[in-house]
């Protein structure tokens, strides 16, 4: 499987193989994990978990500075190329509300760190994978 630069919703089987790609390129990639929510509070909690952040993050929850400090994060990791995989989120088609603007601050991340005018000349490609989680009673077949 081939890891480009983007924001893509991929079915989650296709997660492990998008993880062993990474590894095998010494990629650095991070596992935002929401137990399926897809709301703010859970959206917020597992950025913080998870990602870099620069400038950290105060104790309110604001969309505006959640994005500058994703990105700047990200950018002070000084690599070239960064993943981040969301394998428990909801169908993007069905994007709304919280839902869809923790995508568009993706999106927004991906593209703004992709731009030398944006990062000094030291652009970041990133890529995003975001898969629905499984459905209740959905079964996922492991792979072996």
């Amino acid at each position: 499987m081939m890891v480009t630069a983007g924001f893509y919703e991929v079915p989650g089987t296709d997660i492990p193989g998008i993880l062993d790609e990474v590894a095998c390129q010494g990629v650095p990639v991070f596992t935002l994990s929401t137990a399926g929510r897809t709301d703010k509070e859970a959206f917020f909690g597992a950025v913080q978990e998870t990602l870099p952040l620069d400038p950290p993050l105060g104790p309110h929850m604001v969309w505006d500075a959640l994005s500058d400090s994703v990105w700047g994060g990200l950018h002070e990791l000084k690599s070239p190329r960064v993943v981040i995989v969301w394998p428990d989120a909801r169908p993007v088609a069905d994007a709304e509300g919280d839902f869809w603007i923790a995508l568009e601050i993706l999106r927004d991340v991906v593209a703004g760190l992709a731009e030398d005018r944006y990062t000094g000349g030291r652009p970041t490609q990133v890529s995003v994978y975001v898969a629905p989680a499984p459905y209740e009673g959905e079964t996922v077949l492991a792979e072996g």
